[in-house]
């Protein structure tokens, strides 16, 4: 099969990138906004695609005609999505939209990766039946994406959680990398003790990305890591697995925080799903920071 996969210098699409190594079969071109920046594409060649064109968009995928494209590409800072609105719903929403226009005129089967943001997290863990009601803008325009995917007659959603991992010139952090830093410079930091998620290694979003794109399995799926922890938790095992002292740490609630954007307080995923249709078999939360300290070189 062809493979086109958004997204390609973020966290994703960088384990997407190496993880093609393992799918020699199949032919994959990454595509992101501007130059490549990653070094190790795998398999992968790569051409600039920003999702937010319709016209460079089409051009794009048209020209390689995939079979699967993995649509990973998105504004996920939940705090700039609530106040930079016209350019979440650009990235998200119409973004989306101009790749599901392109996977219909080539037949493209589409693995969109969605978030547990979508809910309000006022009864998490959710399985994929669970009803939908964003607290966010960024929720609500992902949201509003799932259900332009939702209209193509061959698809797969899956929702992810707080994804975790190092990369290479990332534009952004990720809370393991944040925490550690933190915690090594001796910072005062606030932790929340009233948001529950289950923290997912990138890695493991990756196989599931890939999973779905090889069988093009439809429906919803929902991928994260299987430990279930409050925010202080785990910065608790991250500052027990660097060997690093909690006494600049403070216990937070929610509220203190005054962020722009409101976080559903507890999400987190059950998994059973993946597991039995995709063969999806993630990393737990020590594994995965054994995983990210050999990668940090540590």
């Amino acid at each position: 099969m062809k493979i086109l996969f958004t997204g390609s210098n973020g966290l994703l699409g960088q384990k997407i990138a190496a993880a093609t190594l393992k799918y020699p079969q199949h032919e994959f071109l990454a595509t992101a906004r501007g130059e490549n920046r990653v070094v190790a594409l795998g398999n992968a060649r790569y051409a600039s695609m920003d999702i937010t064109v319709e016209t460079q968009v089409m051009d794009v995928v048209t020209s390689f005609a995939p079979d699967v494209i993995i649509h990973g590409a998105a504004m996920t800072n939940v705090d700039e999505c609530e106040e930079k609105k016209e350019e979440a719903y650009a990235l998200n929403v119409k973004g989306t939209s101009n790749i599901a226009q392109a996977a219909v005129h080539v037949g493209a089967h589409v693995v969109h990766i969605s978030t547990d943001f979508i809910f309000d997290g006022k009864n998490g863990p959710y399985t994929e039946q669970a009803t939908p009601n964003p607290i966010s803008y960024y929720g609500e325009t992902k949201l509003e994406a799932e259900k332009i995917i939702q209209n193509l007659s061959s698809w797969s959603i899956l929702r992810t959680v707080l994804v975790i991992g190092m990369a290479e010139d990332l534009s952004r952090s990720n809370i393991v990398l944040w925490a550690k830093g933190a915690l090594e410079k001796g910072q005062a930091i606030n932790v929340v003790d009233d948001q529950f998620r289950t923290p997912t290694l990138a890695e493991d979003l990756a196989q599931g990305a890939l999973l779905a794109a090889d069988q093009q399995a439809q429906g919803i799926f929902n991928i994260s890591g299987p430990d279930f922890m409050s925010i202080y938790k785990l910065v608790e095992a991250v500052s027990n697995h660097f060997n690093l002292s909690m006494d600049t740490v403070t216990k937070v609630s929610s509220l203190t925080l005054n962020q722009a954007a409101k976080r559903p307080p507890i999400t987190g995923f059950d998994i059973s799903k993946a597991r039995e249709k995709l063969g999806y078999n993630p990393h737990n939360f020590s594994e995965a920071l054994v995983l990210i300290s050999k990668q940090a070189g540590l």
